[in-house]
């Protein structure tokens, strides 16, 4: 008996083109065209955002990256975060800064900003310093669907093992 006795029994190559062909499935009627106006705001911990993309938004055609916009009222700022960084921000409208580990990284419109990614993390905070909306465009990485079962460049069993061919 083995040690993970839910595998036996079981295809996984199978069941790999199984999700590929899913995949492809839900992505040949995904969203090609993101529009703003068809977001919705959404007030949480961190402020108000719009989000283009996000791990459960499942009907776009690409799901490789999370993008977000993020809107700070004059005089106001983000919550405060501490995460891995990683993420590319457009200043779209505005001024104000960004403390990342406690340094200060003043900004402005058509600015951007690089956070960095560290293994211990980075603590962040963004600051609206102007007299109108600072509107930032936020862009990470989707790790959690980076490349999906095609790769990026299509998977096909262009060929059978013969010691597959031997046991039909």
């Amino acid at each position: 008996m083995s040690a993970r006795p839910e595998l036996e029994g079981r295809n996984l190559w199978n069941e790999l083109m199984a999700l590929r062909d899913q995949q492809r499935t839900e992505r040949a009627s995904g969203i090609q065209v993101v529009r703003r106006k068809d977001l919705p705001e959404e007030l949480n911990s961190q402020g108000v955002m719009r989000w283009y993309m996000h791990p459960a938004i499942k009907d776009i055609v690409l799901s490789t990256l999370s993008i977000h916009e993020q809107t700070i009222a004059p005089g106001s700022r983000s919550g405060r975060l501490q995460f891995q960084g990683g993420q590319i921000i457009f200043i779209v409208e505005g001024s104000g800064y960004t403390t990342i580990d406690g340094v200060k990284y003043k900004w402005k419109a058509r600015d951007v900003l690089n956070l960095p990614l560290k293994k211990e993390g980075i603590i962040v905070q963004h600051f609206n310093a102007g007299e109108g909306d600072a509107r930032l465009l936020v862009v990470e990485p989707n790790l959690y669907a980076a490349t999906g079962v095609d790769r990026g460049c299509g998977f096909e069993q262009l060929e059978q093992s013969p010691d597959f061919l031997k046991q039909a």
